[in-house]
């Protein structure tokens, strides 16, 4: 790992006519910042060079950070690898923490006693030689392990449980100890300054200098910074679906990018419901760690979570994860729209998937905890970069990276997140990055 070099930025605020602020900010391996704020009585003219909001002195990119928008792993890949080339990025994110799709909860019952659930992607495998570089950093690194687990299928029609064939032997890997390990320890680099809780809903470009900049604000309207380029990394900034949780209209539809925008826009993606289950016991009677199920219409598959490696499981408590179909999850939306579910509403949705559960393994008890999940677009339909991997809009100085790019897959979402570092700096090396 390369560790980010320290670096002074110096910012001239603009003030009253003899008067101006100057702040200094310490970027250091720990990824923070250290500011440090004097006024100083000038007499200099309020000239358009010397009120350049960003003045830069840095070590080896002589820019501001570059902002990634999404810490799910596409995002964090790209911050990760740009951090590492002595980049410094701010990493936002709406949710809690990183890991978009490959999230974990940790959940507890009215007792106290607590869970955690990988409720996302359930694990990965590699196609890509790049990808699986990277991946075998992680392997070293103690962040992932191969899931060596019994994998099989169950008929609704035959009601019988069968054996699994997949199409190849490749190793199925999961985060250590939780899927969302990966994208934490990437998160936490060096480098990286990550802003979780924050919703980006303003994303605007101004011609400073020979170059811009652009000009990120949350939805209460707080200035989040300057950042000399932007890497989208939540498709829901040019989607309809920003507007149904947040009543604001998509931030990049104003953003000056009409291509990239467009083409996020035009990606359609599937949405499936997902159940947390924890059981006192180990349902024994299941033969397979993940199952898919066959010939039903609410529920698509179920993965025993306690029995991946480097899982801590409590007395002989067992937690589950139930996956709905796309069927299923197209009628609730349907009926409820795109807006945030209700907590009856997800109930409702557990208790039905729960009961297909059952009538699956009769012996499964009355669990210690239940609790429903939507994934609003959990998967992508097309892919809008199959071949660049990424969209570029090099003129503005933004990329938009993620699974939608090449596939539905984890590794999809890896590889896009790499190929945006690889564009991001080319872009920022050339002279048109210059400001």
């Amino acid at each position: 790992m390369i560790l980010t070099r320290p670096f002074l930025a110096v910012t001239l605020l603009p003030g009253p006519l003899r008067f101006s602020s100057v702040v200094l900010e310490l970027w250091g391996h720990c990824g923070g910042v250290g500011r440090f704020e004097f006024r100083r009585r000038t007499a200099w003219a309020a000239s358009a060079s010397q009120n350049l909001q960003v003045v830069r002195m840095a070590s080896s990119h002589k820019e501001v950070p570059v902002a990634v928008v999404g810490a799910g792993v596409s995002g964090c890949v790209c911050a990760s690898t740009l951090a590492e080339r002595g980049i410094p990025v701010t990493l936002f994110d709406m949710g809690r923490g990183p890991g978009g799709r490959m999230s974990s909860r940790r959940e507890a019952t009215d007792g106290g006693k607590e869970f955690l659930f990988d409720h996302g992607a359930q694990y990965f495998s590699v196609r890509f030689p790049d990808v699986q570089k990277l991946v075998d950093r992680w392997l070293a690194a103690g962040l992932v392990k191969e899931w060596k687990g019994k994998f099989g299928s169950y008929d609704r029609l035959k009601m019988a449980f069968q054996d699994e064939t997949f199409e190849d032997d490749l190793p199925k890997y999961v985060g250590v100890p939780s899927m969302n390990s990966i994208c934490k320890a990437m998160s936490r680099q060096p480098g990286i300054r990550s802003e979780f809780g924050t919703t980006v809903a303003s994303v605007k470009w101004k011609e400073e200098g020979a170059g811009g900049i652009w000009h990120l604000r949350s939805k209460t309207g707080e200035d989040l910074g300057a950042f000399r380029a932007v890497v989208v990394a939540d498709k829901g900034l040019a989607s309809d679906r920003f507007t149904a949780t947040t009543g604001l209209p998509p931030p990049l539809e104003k953003a000056g990018v009409p291509t990239l925008y467009e083409k996020m826009a035009n990606i359609k993606s599937v949405s499936v419901f997902v159940v947390m289950v924890a059981f006192a016991e180990p349902l024994t009677s299941v033969p397979f760690d993940r199952f898919t199920i066959e010939r039903s219409n609410c529920l698509s598959g179920a993965v025993r979570l306690s029995n991946k490696p480097g899982r801590k499981v409590h007395d002989r408590s067992e937690c589950w994860v139930l996956h709905s179909t796309v069927y299923y999850a197209n009628d609730i939306i349907k009926k409820e729209g795109l807006a945030k579910p209700s907590s009856a509403a997800l109930d409702d949705i557990a208790n039905t998937l729960f009961k297909e559960f059952q009538e699956i393994v009769p012996a499964a008890p009355t669990p210690l905890f239940i609790k429903a999940h939507r994934w609003g677009s959990a998967f992508p339909m097309q892919a809008a970069a199959p071949e660049e991997h990424c969209l570029v809009e090099s003129s503005r100085k933004m990329i938009a990276c993620g699974d939608y790019c090449v596939g539905p897959r984890i590794e999809c979402a890896i590889l896009s997140g790499l190929a945006a570092a690889r564009n991001m700096q080319q872009i920022l090396d050339s002279g048109s990055s210059k400001i």
